[in-house]
């Protein structure tokens, strides 16, 4: 047994609260999200194991942190504590946090079969092609926008460039967050622009 601590921190998203660890969960840089317990089967046992408490809803694992996003039903007051030494004693008894990492379109197979329903034809796998701008865009994103949305609870991740339009994904605390919209807009599309002028929107891929 390691000794562990783990602090929690809201996030500006209010269904979301922010787990940090005083020690690396995964590689610098990594990140990977679960919307249920058979997305997380095979890959995080930690994440599948979260998703036996009836109020999880989703589970984001970054490098140093761990997201919750929670059903409605219950206030953060009543588990937080619970959450906070259930994931403690996790990572102090060295059990695994992640096995392998899925890959997205893995993820995308996961959802589908979910339940018991004809499977859904929905894909959040995207594919651009590489444009020359690419490089300078993940730089900037690296640079002035990864580590506020780190901080946040959160991960952005760049899809891809095409005709004046950047497409990111956000992971985390920043998915479904009220104030990402204007996080996007405001922040991230403004900082793209002043540095790139071919820069002409930033959206953000749900799927």
């Amino acid at each position: 047994m390691i000794p562990v601590t783990i602090y929690s921190e809201m996030t500006p998203n209010p269904s979301t609260m922010k787990f940090v660890a005083n020690k690396y969960l995964l590689p610098t840089g990594a990140s990977v999200e679960f919307e249920n317990k058979a997305a997380a089967k095979g890959y995080s046992p930690l994440a599948e194991a979260l998703f036996d408490f009836p109020f999880v809803s989703k589970v984001f694992i970054a490098v140093n942190f761990i997201t919750i996003a929670k059903t409605d039903n219950v206030p953060w007051d009543f588990i937080t504590m619970e959450l906070r030494e259930f994931i403690r004693e996790w990572i102090a008894f060295e059990k695994e946090v992640l096995i392998a990492m899925p890959s997205q379109i893995q993820l995308d197979e996961q959802v589908k079969h979910t339940d018991d329903s004809q499977p859904q034809q929905t894909s959040k796998s995207v594919s651009f092609a590489p444009s020359e701008l690419d490089d300078a865009i993940i730089d900037l994103l690296d640079q002035y926008v990864r580590p506020a949305v780190a901080n946040d609870g959160g991960a952005i991740d760049f899809l891809g460039y095409e005709a004046g339009k950047v497409t990111v994904m956000l992971k985390g605390s920043c998915a479904g967050c009220p104030s990402s919209t204007a996080t996007l807009k405001g922040g991230i599309e403004n900082l793209l622009k002043q540095h790139l002028p071919e820069v002409k929107e930033v959206v953000a891929f749900n799927g």
